[in-house]
């Protein structure tokens, strides 16, 4: 399953639905972690975009899944708040990997910027990407998984000489982890459109894409309502055998779909 959780806005449906779902392999993207915090909510503030986030969405989705590895990546950290107080956040990537599928290798890095230890930063801010690699004993294969969360540019989604950087780099990435013969496996958030440059990059992996191919409309729920459908997408090679794909729009756990792969 791969999610954008918005920093668990909808935190009692989304919980819930991970609980239910119980991925082997869940990577979520715009997770909070405010280690200091004891408080349950805390607000994002960005001019007049004024957003509840979960203090400490990391630790939520962890005690959801209580057997999965639970890992944090994070991109920035910066200030949400507490009413007037600021309060220390750590924001970014985090992957959940069920104990019967051990991880023998792994990478993070950065496919835009590097981590920002003074404040959330200018936009288009810090982002980063996760990559695992894991023995699979019921196939007796390696699977590879990677994710990002993609820059957003305030302009848009359009093709940019940054968005190609943070494709390459993301290959790059994926490179240092995957073996020839894995079963390999790349989502997230990209915040691109279905038409990017970006698919022609990952291409060099061998990746095809499964979100628009198999005619899913939108990977955003009726809590987005901006223009533009798409901003979520699940590569795979062709090493894996696809035995179900859904972009579930029901329920509606965040302001994106999950999309869930069973191979």
């Amino acid at each position: 399953m791969s999610l954008n959780g918005w920093g668990g806005k909808l935190h009692e449906d989304l919980v819930a639905y991970v609980k239910t779902a119980c991925p082997d392999v869940l990577c979520l993207q715009e997770v909070t972690y405010s280690p200091t915090s004891t408080s349950e909510w805390l607000v994002y503030r960005d001019g007049d975009h004024i957003l509840p986030q979960r203090a400490n969405f990391f630790r939520d989705i962890a005690d959801a899944l209580p057997d999965h590895a639970a890992i944090f990546c994070p991109a920035a950290q910066g200030a949400l708040w507490d009413d007037q107080r600021p309060v220390p956040s750590q924001w970014g990537l985090a992957t959940f990997v069920h104990r019967s599928l051990p991880i023998v290798s792994q990478a993070q890095g950065f496919v835009h910027k590097t981590f920002s230890p003074d404040s959330f930063g200018d936009h288009p801010r810090s982002r980063n990407a996760h990559v695992v690699r894991v023995y699979d004993f019921d196939r007796r294969r390696y699977l590879c998984v990677a994710h990002m969360h993609g820059l957003r540019d305030p302009e848009g989604k359009h093709d940019s000489l940054e968005r190609r950087q943070q494709a390459r780099r993301l290959t790059e990435l994926v490179s240092r982890v995957v073996e020839p013969e894995d079963g390999l496996i790349v989502c997230g958030d990209f915040n691109v459109e279905p038409d990017s440059e970006t698919f022609t990059i990952l291409a060099d992996l061998g990746l095809f894409e499964l979100v628009t191919t198999r005619g899913f409309q939108s990977t955003r729920t009726s809590h987005y309502v901006k223009p533009g459908r798409f901003a979520d997408y699940m590569l795979i090679n062709k090493k894996l055998t696809v035995l179900d794909f859904s972009v579930v729009s029901d329920p509606e756990v965040s302001d994106h779909c999950p999309l869930v792969l069973t191979i």
